[in-house]
């Protein structure tokens, strides 16, 4: 068995050690979500987080670990006698990204049902984690639904797994983290707030603090039992310590002093609905404990909120998680001087305060929360640029101009890939899924996992007599079983390919080009979708980003793209069909959609229009979806977007249609060129 890195011996990391110690005090705080770059000790901080948590009592041969001292009466293994049980370690559960459903919560052996009558159910790792640590590294690469099973457990405290009429449910109580890498994609806003707390990791930037990372893992990797001894006392302090404060938990006092700060903060920064406020406070309620105090401090509510709301205040993808801390300051600040006021006064029957007195003499305005900052250099216009490009005094190259900000995003309607996908679960194109609407039955091509009852018996049906069918129960083979086929939606690949060229280097033009790709870009994010990017202008063309699910690294390079110099249209085109080449080695199943955004000008090199016409005929036999945003502006227009569309057989709309309800026409014709 592998020796866990020492928690104790993690360098630096304060937040992260806090948040994982604060849930192993109090596991009702919800568990943690780990955001951060990786080899940021991510993993390795989750796992030695296992060998603090004290052991624990459980009925000898349960296997679903019940506790002897009150034991679950509904537990499959039950029922349990009362008794002493039986003392070992706290499990950590790991859930691998590519597990089934069926392996998180458990699986009924169908055949027995059926022909038995028999309630054969096998645990799953929902089942495992009971009274332990269920980690899921990678959460935000996780199937939708088996991220909905697995907060939806982990708020209710119990598993139910339903199939044709056979039910079991079991206890399921566990400690949740989670990490991520957001590069690699972000979770849907409603389950980040399912996750009590998040920390966001960084590498440190201390050459001191890295120095002594090396040196620290190094011993461990040469001599990992002789490491782990040598941190055995710190071990067992931070233990003794986390039984101390979980002793002390249900003595600590949360006054209204501390209540009306909490209510007052999450009102402050807009956070949606009242999860917000009862995790803060019960992060605030443990921070006490693991103080060894019976009171709840200023000081406890405020790392609650750094904790527990920078991940419940984005208002939409693209707002980088976080938290003023001026901001937070200052309404605690406002509300601690708005609780002493009554004090002073002779009608008020309660005149000691709660908690602590903050500071006074605050009243200043909060500063404005927007981390990211207006950028300079935008206010002034500038002329548009020709095709020559000359460079402006801010450029950064021959015929470059400054990159600008986009415009406000905006509402699109549904861009869909004709047909029927197999791809991955999304929400943008029909597809045949593990979810949704029921359409037919076929023959299970391995495991059994969405029984067609009624398929199941007519198949069985006209071969009872020849087996001996004795009584009322229905003699199933494995023959006869039918899997369900169901129809649901898919996520695609939508592609950008976006003319960064001179002609639409206009500083009004280019902005709002690029807020329509990200108003694009959140469709995409909210219906699952993996995005990739491509530019092109002077005399190439470049991968700004490759697929990913990362919506928000394409909104970073789309607001950072420069522009300027001449129209390579069908170095683009080739770069594109190129990257989905490639991606369909990678992920055969899932389905592209390609979103050209230019004014359909092709200039540079010989004979420009007819090469970008023969890369355009390449998607077209490929029989790839495609629009053709067309960003020509001015009275005199020379419809090329058209005519590329036409090439692409796609369908071709101005920035102005993007925006108005006649893009509902646009996706039928998408789906009639391409069908």
């Amino acid at each position: 068995m592998t020796t866990p890195f020492p928690f104790t011996a993690v360098v630096g990391q304060d937040d992260l050690r806090l948040a994982l110690l604060l849930n192993a005090v109090s596991p009702a705080v919800g568990g943690v979500l780990v955001r951060g770059e990786k080899g940021t000790a991510k993993s390795t901080a989750v796992r030695a987080l296992s060998a603090l948590l004290p052991e624990v009592a459980v009925v000898p041969g349960c296997r679903f670990s019940c506790d002897p001292s009150s034991p679950d009466p509904a537990c499959p293994d039950g029922p349990h006698e009362t008794g002493p049980g039986v003392q070992r370690p706290a499990r950590m559960v790991e859930l691998p990204v590519g597990a089934s459903e069926d392996r998180l919560v458990g699986a009924l052996d169908i055949e027995r049902a059926l022909a038995e009558g028999v309630k054969a159910f096998e645990p799953g790792l929902l089942a495992d984690a009971h009274r332990g640590i269920l980690y899921v590294d990678e959460v935000n690469l996780l199937h939708d639904h088996l991220v909905d099973l697995l907060l939806d457990a982990a708020a209710m405290g119990a598993s139910y797994v339903e199939r044709e009429g056979v039910s079991v449910r079991h206890a399921a109580r566990f400690l949740l983290v989670g990490t991520m890498n957001p590069e690699e994609g972000e979770l849907r806003p409603q389950l980040l707030d399912r996750f009590g707390l998040t920390v966001e990791v960084a590498a440190s930037r201390e050459p001191d603090q890295r120095v002594e990372v090396v040196r620290r893992r190094l011993a461990y990797d040469d001599e990992p039992a002789a490491f782990t001894a040598r941190w055995a006392d710190e071990e067992s302090s931070v233990r003794a310590r986390i039984i101390a404060a979980r002793a002390l938990l249900p003595s600590v006092r949360l006054g209204d002093g501390a209540l009306r700060q909490i209510a007052a903060t999450c009102a402050a920064f807009e956070v949606d609905g009242m999860r917000a406020d009862i995790v803060m406070a019960r992060t605030a309620t443990a921070l006490a404990a693991w103080a060894g105090r019976t009171d709840v401090l200023a000081e406890d509510v405020r790392q609650a909120a750094l904790l527990a709301l920078p991940h419940r205040r984005r208002r939409n993808p693209f707002d980088a998680p976080g938290l003023d801390e001026n901001k937070l300051d200052d309404t605690l600040e406002e509300f601690a001087e708005q609780e002493q006021e009554p004090t002073q006064g002779p009608e008020d029957d309660d005149p000691g305060p709660d908690g602590p007195d903050g500071p006074g003499g605050g009243g200043g305005q909060s500063p404005e929360d927007d981390p990211d900052g207006p950028q300079g250099g935008d206010t002034a216009a500038q002329p548009e640029a020709g095709e020559s490009g000359e460079p402006q005094p801010s450029g950064t190259g021959s015929g470059e101009q400054q990159p600008v900000r986009a415009s406000e995003p905006f509402r699109t309607k549904v861009l869909s890939v004709p047909g029927l996908g197999e791809g991955a679960a999304g929400r943008r194109s029909r597809a045949r899924t593990e979810h949704g609407r029921t359409t037919g039955a076929r023959r299970p091509q391995g495991a059994l996992t969405k029984l067609h009852l009624a398929a199941t018996v007519q198949a069985a049906a006209p071969h009872q007599l020849a087996r001996g069918r004795a009584g009322r129960g229905l003699v199933v083979r494995r023959d006869d079983l039918r899997q369900a086929t169901r129809e649901g939606r898919e996520g695609n690949l939508v592609l950008f390919v976006v003319d960064a060229s001179g002609s639409m280097a206009a500083r009004q033009r280019m902005s709002a080009v690029k807020g329509a790709v990200l108003s694009l870009l959140l469709d995409a994010y909210q219906r699952r979708d993996k995005v990739g990017l491509v530019t092109f202008r002077g005399s190439a063309a470049d991968v700004a980003l490759p697929p990913t699910s990362s919506v928000d690294a394409a909104a970073v390079r789309l607001e950072s793209l420069p522009t300027g110099g001449r129209t390579p249209l069908a170095a683009g085109l080739l770069k594109a069909h190129d990257v989905l080449r490639v991606e369909r080695l990678r992920d055969p199943a899932r389905r592209a959609l390609v979103v050209v955004v230019t004014d359909g000008r092709a200039t540079g090199g010989p004979e420009p229009v007819v090469l970008a016409g023969r890369a355009a005929r390449l998607f077209a036999a490929d029989g790839v979806a495609s629009v053709v945003v067309d960003c020509e502006s001015g009275p005199v227009r020379l419809g090329l977007a058209g005519q590329l569309a036409g090439e692409l057989e796609g369908t071709a709309v101005t920035l102005d249609e993007l925006r108005a309800d006649s893009i509902a026409g646009l996706v039928k014709d998408v789906q009639r060129r391409a069908a």
